[in-house]
């Protein structure tokens, strides 16, 4: 094994190149621009293709249609690309074709702050496309988290026939760490199950027991067809109430039968916490320091690392110690996971939310300082 320095952004190539992605098409944006560069350089030489689109929405476009056609796919983008890239998201959950979309968050809303860090865009992964679908969104906090998640998001897609996000700020898209990979060999790989039956008796959309169908690739003899209007089993248009409601399910079975593999997370000194900090992303650094720091004053405090975002992991939460009174929840944002935690908790504990949108990290301090101050104030209360 050898030891490299990477960036988050040279790592998600260097995971989509161990992962098998052989379609990369994309338009540059700030801060993910790295990772179109080192694709545009090193995919054809590896017998892949890169294209540079006219923009985002047809980014989104061409990966889906590569990706029908038997590629593993995959573009990068942030914010403003994100946005654009939701309807085509929509109907590649709908028509269930496996593609990773990264996005190195930065600050916003609209333009906001190209070049500065931000943890803004975790809600729009699960509700920015319209209707009723579930998503699988996973978040590195550090260089190599972001090589190996980088091929657990191919994977997911693989297995489950499913659009996957992987969301990076831009603090761990532009960090520099000493990263050990693992040996190509090594590595698991995930591939979509193709059928083997003959061609006339495929149905494309149809149920199974893992609600994960069959997926053929346009080229090797089954025709089919392919629209983001509700379908049946063979995929052509369809209003009937059993089918509509069929599709639907299944599309949430599917995803819903595998939490347990999907749902990701850590947990660090929770065995006596009486507080606990739920983390993710760069802010899961400070937040690990800080209860480290907190530790050494005398405060028993845990922290829960979330690396799937969505589906929620809410069984890390679920299963806390008996002793735990308080959650705090530090995130670059106004608080997009601290809503779901409490959602989550149903007010069994004290959740309360440090949050920073001016663009910087959040630094331990800060977390200590917040932590203090709700035990400060909550002693005043009671």
């Amino acid at each position: 094994m050898e030891a490299k320095l990477l960036m988050g952004n040279e790592a998600v190539a260097e995971g989509a190149l161990a992962g098998g992605v052989n379609f990369f098409a994309g338009y540059p944006i700030t801060p993910s621009n790295e990772i179109g560069e080192i694709m545009s350089r090193r995919l054809p030489g590896a017998g892949g293709k890169f294209i540079q689109m006219e923009d985002e929405i047809a980014s989104m476009g061409c990966i889906i249609g590569a990706s029908i056609s038997g590629c593993k796919t995959m573009t990068a983008t942030s914010g403003p690309g994100f946005s654009l890239m939701q309807e085509n998201l929509g109907f590649a959950a709908m028509t269930e074709v496996p593609c990773v979309v990264v996005n190195v968050m930065r600050g916003g809303p609209s333009t906001g702050m190209p070049t500065l860090p931000s943890q803004g865009d975790i809600q729009q992964a699960r509700w920015g496309t319209h209707g009723d679908h579930p998503i699988i969104a996973l978040c590195p906090s550090t260089v190599r988290e972001v090589f190996d998640l980088t091929i657990t998001s191919l994977n997911f897609a693989e297995q489950y026939r499913t659009p996957v996000v992987l969301l990076m700020d831009e603090v761990i898209g532009h960090l520099r760490e000493k990263v050990v990979l693992p040996q190509v060999e090594s590595i698991e790989i995930a591939n979509r199950t193709q059928p083997t039956c003959p061609p006339e008796w495929y149905r494309p959309f149809e149920d199974n027991k893992s609600g994960v169908p069959l997926m053929a690739s346009f080229g090797d003899g089954y025709r089919y067809h392919i629209t983001g209007l509700t379908h049946d089993e063979m995929g052509f248009p369809t209003t009937k109430k059993d089918e509509v409601t069929a599709l639907n399910h299944r599309l949430h079975r599917k995803i819903r039968q595998a939490f347990e593999d999907i749902m990701l997370y850590e947990t660090f000194l929770m065995e006596d916490a009486t507080a606990v900090i739920v983390a993710y992303g760069c802010v899961m650094r400070s937040a690990k320091s800080a209860a480290l720091e907190l530790r050494q004053q005398g405060k028993k405090v845990g922290l829960i690392k979330l690396t799937t975002l969505w589906p929620f992991p809410r069984i890390a939460l679920e299963n806390m110690p008996e002793q735990v009174q308080e959650i705090f929840v530090p995130e670059m944002n106004m608080g997009q996971i601290y809503r779901e935690v409490t959602r989550v908790n149903q007010g069994k504990l004290r959740v309360r939310k440090i949050t920073k949108v001016d663009g910087e990290l959040i630094t331990p301090d800060e977390i200590i300082r917040g932590i203090k101050r709700e035990g400060a104030d909550s002693a005043k209360r009671y």
